[in-house]
């Protein structure tokens, strides 16, 4: 409450803006909603509303044309369950219910929130369609399941081209200038933990504090990228320069962690040029993290590159392991100087162009059914409250909340709980707004649509502030959206109090019951979820080499795994993190993997014995990293690599990849001993 109270009494400038922006944007919809004398203006608000989150022009843009291709697909299956089922609204309410569940099913299966309101659109504007229809049996006829649908896409149509044009013409904000804060801190932090990692005194609470930090700005910047595209023919390359960031961002984190596990665990194989040579990328790094300047930081990335390749070609002959060390450094160091360049496409007019999958959302059916029955039980509820009272005010305890439960189904349950009881809050302020301010006031009033939108303006612009930031948006979600379904502005306004309270009084159960599903229909329980999630991670490294380019499609999938698991264990409260660093395993294991294949690609292709030694090793990795998981050593893995260093040996390979290749084998048979024993060890723990 502290937060509302601050945002409202003390808003900097750029919530100001926000919020008269917003009033204007809806004050347009209203005004356009009545001059084309649409049936309900106010749903046109409504939408005006859902397009204030997030004010930036692209997102704005994207969630326009995500919101009106939600209501068309909406309108269509209203249409048709009313034009096949009218006789039988039973079977019509339960068809209802299954396209609301399936909804939203399929938004737990997206990534960009925007997508996810596409869905909730698509269900609530069937949602609408057809209760509106069914309120009145005795007229409904084709005509009038028409009329209905074409005024529901019309009202959302208007709202969404008024907040698009409002946000694009006063006081534009634009994604790529967020895109680009996203990208600095991604750099930033990422350079703070390459050198963290490589610090002998660094603990590992605090590496794990950076990498949490990482993945949330890895996941902004690829939530965002999405949008940049609709601000100009720059867009596109800021699209693909903003996943290429992310993308060498994740190979930078997966092949530091070979050197700090090194150090850590195994400081007897760490001899002494390569020691120095490990200081050396840490002063350069933390001499990078501490520049603001970008051309610097990019020179300063080039000389220790050229460092490391001098030093790999001044000492020839090394063991093994630190050979494989040496090369994998300079990979790091390329890898750093692409996210530099990716960062300056980003932040300039550059025409360099970059290109690399976006972040991939994780599907787990398992959530998308949990979701579904969620919202399936909130509609029903409802649903058969309506039948069994026959109150118009119910058909509000349906919709609403059946938006709300698919736009916030993936929310943590702790966070979710919270942001649901602030809506609460907010809707308990605009009750009061509506009953003893606006519709007394407008009762008064000789029906101008100037006395309407001074009338009107107060409560918008103070649910306005709250819905400007993040800790404080349930507060003006619950404030802004029950206050103009409560009021209900159009050109002939019922001032009828007793609906008004029957209205709001729905509205609040109907967010109360969902509060409550929400505790009762919950996730599967998170280890679950974390074996699901390395059970998907085995398969991808099974798989890894049947993609034409491994490496972005890899690390396209890992980004969000790792997101998972590290929210999972921080959300628990265990300090270890061992399916945190399991996942980094997996990452760089991939990231080997691909290595090798690519410097046996002449070889394998005409010795069918390799590429079957090779394809077994492949299988025996992903069987050994799950085993891993179990706190279990794999030995058909060391087995399987024996094997294919045999295989090896009897082809044309080059002494030094041989080499190479068999520091990779050390380091790797070294990381899964030493998992696999934290693993058990954490597991002997707790079952004590």
């Amino acid at each position: 409450m502290t937060l509302l109270l601050k945002s409202l009494f003390f808003p900097d400038r750029r919530t100001l803006i926000f919020a008269i922006k917003g009033v204007i944007s809806m004050a347009l919809a209203l005004y356009v909603a009545m001059f084309l004398n649409l049936e309900r203006p106010y749903w046109a608000l409504v939408s005006a509303v859902f397009l204030q989150i997030r004010p930036e022009s692209g997102l704005v843009i994207e969630k326009g044309l995500c919101q009106i291709g939600g209501t068309l697909v909406g309108a269509l299956v209203g249409i048709a369950i009313l034009n096949g089922f009218t006789p039988y609204p039973e079977l019509a309410l339960g068809i209802l219910a299954c396209w609301i569940g399936l909804n939203s099913g399929l938004s737990a299966m997206v990534r960009q929130q925007n997508f996810v309101y596409a869905f909730a659109m698509a269900g609530m504007t069937a949602c609408l369609i057809v209760l509106i229809v069914m309120a009145s049996p005795n007229t409904a006829d084709s005509a009038k399941i028409f009329d209905v649908a074409q005024s529901r896409i019309s009202e959302i149509v208007v709202g969404a081209i008024c907040a698009v044009l409002v946000s694009s013409l006063l006081w534009p904000s634009k994604v790529k200038q967020g895109l680009q804060l996203h990208a600095k801190n991604t750099i930033n932090q990422t350079l703070n933990y390459l050198a963290l990692e490589l610090d002998l005194q660094g603990e590992h609470a605090s590496r794990h504090e950076h990498i949490d930090k990482i993945m949330e700005s890895v996941s902004a910047l690829s939530d965002d990228a999405s949008a940049v595209i609709y601000e100009g023919p720059e867009g596109r390359g800021q699209n693909h320069a903003a996943n290429f960031l992310c993308n060498k961002t994740l190979s930078l984190l997966a092949t530091i962690q070979i050197f700090g596990r090194l150090q850590r665990n195994h400081p007897q194989l760490v001899s002494e040029p390569l020691a120095k040579t490990l200081a050396n990328m840490r002063s350069s790094f933390t001499l990078m993290a501490q520049s603001s300047d970008d051309q610097e930081c990019y020179k300063m990335a080039r000389a220790l590159r050229y460092q490391l390749q001098q030093n790999l070609m001044q000492y020839r002959d090394r063991a093994p392991l630190e050979t494989r060390l040496l090369k994998v450094a300079m990979e790091l160091s390329a890898d750093l100087i692409m996210v530099l360049k990716s960062y300056n496409v980003l932040s300039s007019h550059s025409a360099v162009q970059l290109n690399a999958p976006p972040i991939a959302f994780h599907r787990d059916p398992l959530i998308g059914i949990t979701t579904g029955l969620r919202s399936m039980a909130v509609f029903v509820i409802g649903a058969s409250l309506w039948i069994g009272t026959g109150s118009s005010a119910v058909l509000m305890m349906i919709l609403l909340p059946v938006v709300f439960s698919i736009m916030m189904a993936r929310q943590p349950l702790p966070m979710l709980t919270t942001i649901l009881r602030r809506i609460l809050v907010g809707i308990t302020i605009a009750v009061p707004l509506t009953v003893f301010y606006a519709l007394p006031l407008l009762a008064q009033s000789s029906g101008d649509f100037e006395i309407l939108v001074l009338v009107l303006a107060g409560p918008f612009f103070i649910g306005l502030l709250a819905l400007a930031n993040r800790p404080t948006l349930p507060y003006g979600l619950g404030i802004c959206v029950p206050f103009a379904v409560l009021v209900q502005p159009s050109n002939t306004i019922s001032f009828a109090i007793e609906n008004t309270v029957s209205n709001a009084l729905a509205i609040f159960v109907g967010v109360t019951v969902l509060y409550w599903l929400f505790k009762l229909i919950t996730e599967p329980s998170q280890r679950l979820m974390q074996y699901r999630l390395l059970q998907s991670i085995q398969k991808d490294l099974v798989h890894i080499a049947q993609h034409d380019d491994p490496e972005p499609w890899f690390n396209a999938r890992m980004g969000d795994r790792l997101l998972r698991i590290a929210s999972y264990e921080k959300g628990s409260g265990k300090s270890s993190r061992v399916f945190t660093d399991l996942v980094f395993t997996a990452l760089n294991l991939g990231h080997v993997s691909i290595r090798m294949r690519r410097m046996l690609q002449g070889i394998s292709d005409t010795h069918s014995d390799l590429e079957n030694a090779l394809n077994l090793w492949q299988h025996n990795l992903g069987q050994a990293f799950i085993a891993c998981a179990h706190g279990q050593v794999a030995e058909e893995f060391n087995t399987s690599s024996e094997a294919l260093l045999q295989a090896l040996a009897q082809c044309p390979l080059p002494h030094e990849q041989f080499t190479l290749i068999t520091g990779m084998f050390e380091r790797i048979t070294l990381t899964f001993e030493r998992t696999a024993h934290s693993i058990a060890e954490q597991k002997n723990t707790a079952q004590k």
